[in-house]
């Protein structure tokens, strides 16, 4: 007979073997397109917290690296002309919202007393391009885990939300494809769920969305010096979005080299189903115990600054179309 020791282990094998077997079954889903980003997400979400996630040590290594793949390769499809015309578009609107948000979310800080270095995060996070800019940001200010964790818990629920909701408000709004774009780029947090609500909406939104929202993470380099002055932090390192010359490098190839084109429609077929596995793994990484440890007043904080920033950013658009 087997002891009560052999027979727990064998019972966390199968559990850890479904596991995998459920992982994979996604991902196959995704690598044929038979998942939407939106649904993949929430099959991510349902698997974590039912189930567990198997490759949890893995899970952030792959998600910056499949939305850095994905953005690069989403370039193949875009035209440098119209790209650069989105971006003269959005730059004012750029620089209003990430300082009006910046500020706004120190002072919600302080009203809500919200831990400082955490409050900052999350205010960097929704200002510029969510995780990518809490990563950039956290070792500026020396965050510990606990701190940084709970910024990224914070933006990671906030996405879900609005890759369901932008869509639908859009709609109901009757948006253009254009103002819808621009609208994801400024008032959605992560690149990946900018991408993933504008693609839904249609093409013209997402070359807007990705040429707008990837100017706007160039602002990592001067908030993070902004930042090591701020927290008199002035021996660190700044991390620099590299994959963004990449883009734009994609981009160029495919407006001036019109031979790309036999290859390029491929490219962007693959960059597509990267972004869905990556919403898949980022739906994975929100279980019931991320959203313990978030907490209320950092929560409060995030929904209270995005849902300055979504109004604001509309208004603003409305009122310039």
């Amino acid at each position: 007979m087997k002891t009560k020791q052999e027979t727990t282990a064998h019972l966390f094998e199968i559990n850890h073997s479904l596991q995998q077997a459920l992982f994979l079954a996604v991902i196959i889903l995704c690598l044929f397109s038979i998942i939407s980003p939106p649904i993949a997400l929430l099959l991510g979400v349902l698997i974590v917290n039912i189930f567990g996630n198997p490759f949890i040590e893995f899970n952030h290594k792959a998600i910056t690296f499949l939305l850095q793949f994905s953005v690069v390769g989403l370039g193949f499809g875009m035209n440098a002309t119209s790209a650069v015309s989105a971006g003269k578009e959005g730059f004012l609107l750029t620089i209003v919202s990430i300082f009006a948000t910046l500020i706004f979310g120190f002072l919600l800080g302080k009203w809500l007393k919200t831990e400082k270095k955490t409050s900052h995060l999350i205010s960097c996070g929704t200002a510029i391009c969510g995780g990518s800019a809490i990563a950039a940001i956290s070792p500026v200010i020396k965050s510990n885990e606990n701190q940084t964790s709970v910024a990224l818990g914070v933006i990671f629920i906030l996405n879900s939300i609005a890759l369901f909701a932008f869509p639908f408000i859009g709609h109901q709004l009757d948006l253009s494809q254009k103002d819808f774009g621009l609208w994801c780029a400024i008032a959605i947090h992560d690149t990946s769920s900018v991408v993933g609500a504008a693609n839904k909406y249609g093409a013209e939104a997402l070359q807007v969305a990705t040429t707008v929202k990837l100017a706007r993470a160039l602002w990592i380099i001067p908030i993070s010096v902004l930042t090591a002055f701020l927290f008199k932090n002035k021996n660190t390192k700044i991390k620099i979005p590299y994959f963004i010359g990449l883009f734009i490098l994609a981009m160029l190839i495919n407006t001036y080299l019109p031979s790309t084109a036999v290859f390029s429609a491929h490219i962007v077929g693959i960059a597509k189903i990267g972004l869905t596995i990556t919403l898949f793994l980022i739906g994975a990484t929100l279980n019931f115990s991320t959203l313990k440890a978030v907490g209320v007043k950092p929560l409060l904080q995030g929904v209270f600054l995005w849902i300055f920033i979504a109004v604001l950013a509309l208004l603003s658009i409305l009122c310039l179309s």
